[in-house]
């Protein structure tokens, strides 16, 4: 009884633990991510064929297939393939005209999914990888009117033309082509089947071969090879095949891309088209834009791309005569451009975008049917480059032969995916957050600057430093109209909110500090902690050409820099926190600011070797033999700031237990596959000394093992195998560490004023607990605090659940007794009786009932005031929050009315100054 009541006592006043209603979705901020769309694979689709309401489909770069509501932006739907390496080159997202499903493709898993909820509807698994799939769109006997047929091409061994149930996924007929030549796609008409395969010549050159197939039995019908004029240096000449009989061609350039070659799919004739640049460089790159639907004119464009312009020519294909010919071209436009392709019925109309306007065209006429003008792309800067369309997707609406509406989803070279509708961007959706790598924390350049100047006038002279003060305030003169102008917001913000919105510049409290991620595509986007829905910048770092080898890791460096090291081997590159601006060096440090050098680890011959570099050199400090039969899993060392506010924690007797506090600390953790044992070293990374070890046997070496160091403890989890009469089990252990376990002690370090651990070994005590959880927890991290005052939570992402917990350590504490109650000091200092299941609060879950999906790490910083930690989620998803661990005890909630309380002090203001006079003449009276 008294075991339940200290518990109760202890969850209803622990303030960690409370989740205020007007805190949720205002203290935090997720972005459900898909991820880059990709062209070929982003749509309009209507769900439902009765309804003309439509969504924005796509198959993202993060091997994402989900549905977005082209009014606000919201998610409606998603689901994440399952795939070791998702491969984006060789994904496919299709949706048939008239059909509530659509069906993705990736390596051998072909799904498809309801349009309406992405609910599952039916998957199959392919013998060979898939190659191409499309939708047939005829409705044969065989076929159900809801649901069309799937047609599949796959490679990898035997190449095999499938055609499968539309409404079960089961397989109707299989061709087998062989392994001879290599399956490139498939294409499909009114009543055949194409299979478009490349046969290698002698002298190691590309013929492109097709096979005819009928589309209800599967027989082949006919084959041929296009003539020499068809020969291919090499499969990337290859442009576009089309996908059915809307647009009935093979498209492709020489090697110079100086000739486009077309040919109608089925016969053998090429016709040659030059290409003109008009003197504008060599052609870069070359798209054909066509429509999907089977009822639409056979109308497709050509898109030519040189360094500093672009344009387009329209063509029209004549199928009963077997002809191609140019309709016209659309005009040479200075800078980077991008097109569409919209069907109304059987007509077409082509959409170009460029970063000025908007223009619709119909495919049978150049006469321009609608124009806008762009109204600045999304909200995340200025630059050039940054604001490039990459890709468009548009849906327009028709009224008089005129193009009425247009709503256009566009990728930005920044990674925002924009809505535009008449030219007016709607809502943007940072998508190139979902392939964040690594991120980092920094501060504003403003703050660095202002430190810097502080810094000149302390090391100065008096009179010096009085000038150099004279000056600053002067140039501080030149931003009184920037601060006049926004004066009465500042005002009414001040009177109505709270200073904890204050914007980037002039951040009281460190909420809106600048959150760094490197992401996919050599890429740097920078994010505002307390306004994440404006990219502040995004820089290109890394050239496209070395994307491939991009492994980015920040390093410390000065407030309001940033130090990335691109690869193992570069350079590391400078930027400015606040602009993104490159340095070609980073500010001097001062005194106070200089570290002696970074410790690296290093896995070389079975051992793991400590190396201490400061820059200009490196030394060799030890080497940790691994034993044969083990592997490294990860090595994970204090972290280098990480303040600790009192070197003991008191007892509730008021004694002090010492704690062995040393920043040499690292949690090493190795693996032995043979007998699935996982072993946990903490050792001292000056010396090279264990001073703990532990080994779990039967752990499941498939799943993540997190761990964390921090302050004077450690904490890891692990998975048990599971047998016929036992489940998996789900670890998590913690250790704390002290110089004694005897309060008031310091161990053998009390009676040394100087300690160095390369000179005498002492080992900690160690006090340890075994908890289960519920679930596996992929990522641990800690809060952390400006002085380490507040009491710690710990971070675990739960993978399984997609969600994040914020366990206190209270819960966790080593010290937690053992069969029996605590005693009245033990409650005193917040103990509890230990019990070795812990249950996950539902207060603890700091990302509410929204689902964060894949995150691969969690970083946390502190705030500007005590009681504030900063918490930054990344992976697919972006979450982010702010933890008060132990109350905002330094800061007025949301709920602190200012205006009451203004309008209070004045009203008694008012009153003093009525009254007073009153009181004093009525003392004169009665005297």
């Amino acid at each position: 009884m008294l075991n339940t009541l200290c518990l109760l006592i202890a969850l209803l006043s622990s303030p960690i633990w409370a989740i205020f209603a007007d805190e949720a979705w205002h203290t935090d901020y997720h972005f459900a991510l898909l991820g880059l769309p990709q062209v070929g694979t982003t749509f309009f689709h209507q769900p439902n064929a009765a309804s003309k309401a439509s969504l924005i489909y796509t198959l993202s770069e993060q091997g994402v297939v989900g549905a977005v509501n082209p009014r606000d932006g919201s998610l409606v739907w998603r689901q994440v393939l399952q795939s070791q390496a998702f491969n984006a080159n060789v994904s496919f997202l299709r949706a048939g005209q008239d059909q509530d499903i659509v069906v993705s493709g990736h390596d051998n898993q072909v799904i498809a999914w309801s349009a309406g909820d992405g609910r599952l509807v039916w998957d199959t698994t392919l013998a060979g990888h898939l190659v191409d799939l499309e939708i047939l769109e005829l409705v044969d006997g065989d076929g159900s009117a809801a649901t069309k047929d799937v047609i599949l091409l796959t490679g990898g061994g035997n190449s095999v033309v499938q055609r499968i149930d539309g409404s079960t996924g089961a397989a109707r007929w299989s061709f087998d082509i062989g392994n001879g030549d290599l399956p490139y796609q498939i294409s499909a008409s009114a009543t055949e089947i194409y299979a478009i395969l490349l046969h290698k010549t002698l002298l190691g050159n590309y013929k492109i071969k097709t096979i005819t197939l009928d589309s209800t039995s599967g027989r082949k019908i006919d084959e041929n090879v296009l003539t020499a004029d068809g020969d291919l240096a090499s499969a990337d000449t290859i442009i576009t095949v089309g996908a059915n009989s809307a647009s009935p061609i093979i498209a492709w350039t020489d090697a110079s891309r100086s000739t486009l070659k077309l040919n109608i799919i089925g016969t053998k004739t090429v016709t040659s088209f030059p290409i003109d640049t008009q003197g504008d460089g060599a052609v870069e790159r070359v798209q054909v834009h066509a429509p999907y639907h089977t009822n639409s004119l056979p109308h497709f464009l050509v898109q030519y791309e040189t360094e500093k312009a672009h344009w387009a020519e329209v063509f029209h294909v004549n199928l009963q005569k077997k002809i191609i010919k140019k309709a016209y071209q659309l005009p040479r436009i200075s800078g980077k451009g991008v097109f569409s392709t919209s069907t109304s019925d059987a007509n077409v109309y082509f959409t170009r975008l460029t970063q000025g306007e908007i223009v619709t065209v119909s495919s049978a006429s150049h006469g321009v049917l609608g124009k806008w003008p762009i109204r600045g792309f999304g909200t995340s800067g200025k630059d050039h480059e940054h604001n490039l369309p990459v890709l468009v997707s548009s849906e327009i609406s028709l009224k008089d032969n005129t193009v009425s509406a247009i709503r256009s989803a566009v990728l930005l070279a920044s990674g925002e995916w924009v809505l535009m509708r008449d030219g007016n961007p709607i809502w943007q959706r940072p998508e190139a957050l979902a392939g964040t790598i690594t991120a980092t924390f920094a501060l504003p350049s403003s703050v660095q600057n202002l430190a810097e100047a502080f810094q000149v006038e302390i090391h100065s002279n008096p009179v010096s430093a009085y000038l150099h003060r004279v000056k600053r305030h002067i140039l501080d003169l030149q931003k009184v109209p920037e601060l006049l102008a926004g004066l009465p917001q500042r005002i009414a913000s001040g009177v109505l909110g709270t200073t904890a919105d204050d914007a980037l510049i002039g951040d009281t409290f460190g909420f809106h500090q600048i959150i760094a991620c490197a992401v996919r595509g050599g890429r740097v986007v920078a994010i505002d902690a307390g306004n994440p829905n404006i990219i502040l910048w995004s820089k290109q770092i890394v050239e496209p050409s070395l994307v491939n080898d991009w492994k980015p890791v920040f390093q410390n460096s000065a407030p309001g820099y940033l130090t990335l090291k691109p690869n193992n081997s570069t350079q590391a590159i400078h930027v400015n926190a606040t602009t993104g601006l490159p340095l070609s060096s980073l500010p001097p440090l001062h005194e106070d600011e200089i570290h002696s050098g970074s410790i690296k680890f290093s896995l070389q011959d079975g051992s793991l070797e400590a190396i201490r570099s400061d820059g200009a050199s490196s030394d060799s400090l030890w080497r940790f033999v691994i034993p044969a039969e083990q592997r490294v899993l990860s090595i994970v060392p204090r972290p280098v700031i990480d303040p600790v506010a009192s070197i003991g924690k008191v007892l509730g007797d008021r004694t002090v237990l010492y704690k062995y506090l040393s920043p040499n600390l690292a949690l090493l953790i190795t693996a032995n596959d043979v007998v699935s044992s996982a072993s946990f070293n903490v050792l001292d990374t000056a010396s090279g000394a264990s001073l703990f070890s532990s080994v779990h046997n039967d752990v499941d070496l498939t799943l993540p093992i997190a761990s964390i160091m921090s302050e004077n403890w450690f904490a890891y989890s692990y998975t048990s195998n599971s047998y016929p009469d036992s489940p998996k089990g789900h670890q998590l252990v913690v250790g704390e560490l002290f110089e004694s376990l005897s309060p008031n002690d310091r161990g053998p370090l009390g009676s040394q004023s100087n300690f160095s651990s390369l000179e005498t070994a002492v080992s900690p005590y160690v006090l340890s607990k075994t908890y289960q959880i519920p679930e596996s927890i992929s990522k641990l991290s800690v809060t952390r605090t400006r002085q380490g005052i507040t009491s710690r939570q710990l971070l675990a992402v739960l993978a399984d659940s997609a969600a994040i917990v914020g366990i206190p350590y209270q819960i966790l504490d080593p010290r937690r007794p053992v069969a029996r109650d605590p005693t009245k000091n033990e409650q005193a200092e917040g103990l509890i009786r230990y019990a070795p299941v812990i249950e996950f609060d539902p207060k603890w879950y700091l990302n509410h009932k929204r689902e964060v999906i894949g995150t691969i790490n969690v970083i946390t910083s502190p705030a500007l005031i005590e009681s504030t930690s900063l918490v930054f989620a990344y992976g697919l998803d972006i979450f982010g929050t702010k933890l008060s661990p132990s109350f905002s005890f330094d800061i007025l909630g949301r709920d602190f009315n200012k205006f009451q309380m203004l309008a209070t002090v004045a009203a008694l203001a008012i009153l003093t100054f009525v009254v007073g006079p009153l009181q004093v003449n009525t003392r004169w009276q009665f005297r």
